[in-house]
């Protein structure tokens, strides 16, 4: 199981070997100090990611253990859809610190929904602080679209409320689920070090990644400012985010290219740097992560 990972790992990039190869000599042209600068904000947001876990969770976490389960769950993440497999690491790691079951659960769930939920304050501050330099008008939704995503966020919820409704089984566990994730919501929200490290966690979370895609960009000179990068990524992540993929490889960089090169940035250009964002924040963790990964499943901390 251990060796898993690193065997989907070489099968995905003999499948993606030409994406690897051109977004590797472009970048070998690139400026190598905004590179560096689009590592640290990588592993930045390795701290932001540990920093939200140990906010939605009453119980305290080993610092050192905790980020590193976060750059192992990041390796695990690009495997699974939809996060599964960042989900399954954090949850066995919290198991292995004798969290309940119901707890741990419960602290993914508001992992889960509050980084979305910080992302919208994020996005509305750059809508008002950078109005003059956001050119919305090939970006704002028409109204079949809005209707659409009204339709499909209806849809869910009442498909969700029908199988409570209908399946017995499943109506014990939601209910337990839902009454330990509001009792931990409430302790949470009475010291102010865990709303400090969930929210602010959340809210700086894309503004790192931003940051990465900017500093590749810049290295690559792509004709955009540092809020219309970000920008980008937060209309990006927020359009296309619960498409169920690995790591949202795919659909978000689709919609992330799409932006861009509304914003003003040229095709080309704009390829090339969600290539070196993903090789910085994907390709060359992915190694390191899945021995780190294997690392603490031999040592059984997972």
């Amino acid at each position: 199981m251990a060796l898993l990972p690193l065997l989907l790992i070489g099968t995905w990039a003999a499948v993606n070997w030409r994406a690897l190869r051109d977004g590797v000599t472009r970048l070998g042209a690139a400026d190598p100090w905004w590179l560096l600068a689009g590592v640290f904000f990588t592993l930045l947001g390795w701290v932001a990611a540990a920093c939200v876990r140990q906010g939605a969770l009453p119980e305290r976490l080993p610092p050192g253990l905790l980020l590193a389960s976060q750059f192992a769950a990041g390796a695990a993440n690009h495997v699974l859809p939809a996060s599964i497999g960042a989900h399954a690491v954090t949850l066995r790691f919290l198991q292995g610190r004798g969290i309940p079951l119901a707890r741990a659960t419960a602290s993914l769930a508001l992992y889960s929904l509050a980084k979305p939920v910080a992302k919208m304050p994020v996005l509305i501050l750059f809508l008002v602080a950078f109005e003059d330099t956001l050119q919305l008008g090939g970006l704002a939704p028409d109204r079949w679209t809005l209707l659409l995503a009204a339709g499909s966020v209806t849809l869910g919820l009442a498909t969700a409320s029908l199988l409570l409704a209908v399946v017995r089984p499943l109506r014990r566990p939601a209910v337990d689920f839902l009454r330990t994730a509001l009792t931990d919501v409430r302790i949470l929200h009475t010291r102010p070090s865990r709303v400090l490290a969930l929210w602010g966690g959340s809210a700086a979370t894309p503004l790192l990644q931003g940051s990465v895609i900017a500093s590749v960009g810049f290295s690559l000179g792509l004709p955009l400012s540092w809020a219309q990068v970000v920008f980008a990524l937060l209309i990006a992540s927020t359009a296309v985010g619960a498409v169920p993929a690995p790591g949202g490889i795919g659909p978000v960089d689709a919609a992330l290219v799409f932006t861009m090169v509304a914003l003003g940035a040229p095709m080309g250009l704009s390829t090339a740097t969600v290539i070196g964002y993903r090789v910085l924040t994907v390709w060359i963790p992915l190694l390191p992560g899945t021995l780190v990964l294997s690392a603490l499943v031999h040592r059984k901390v997972l």
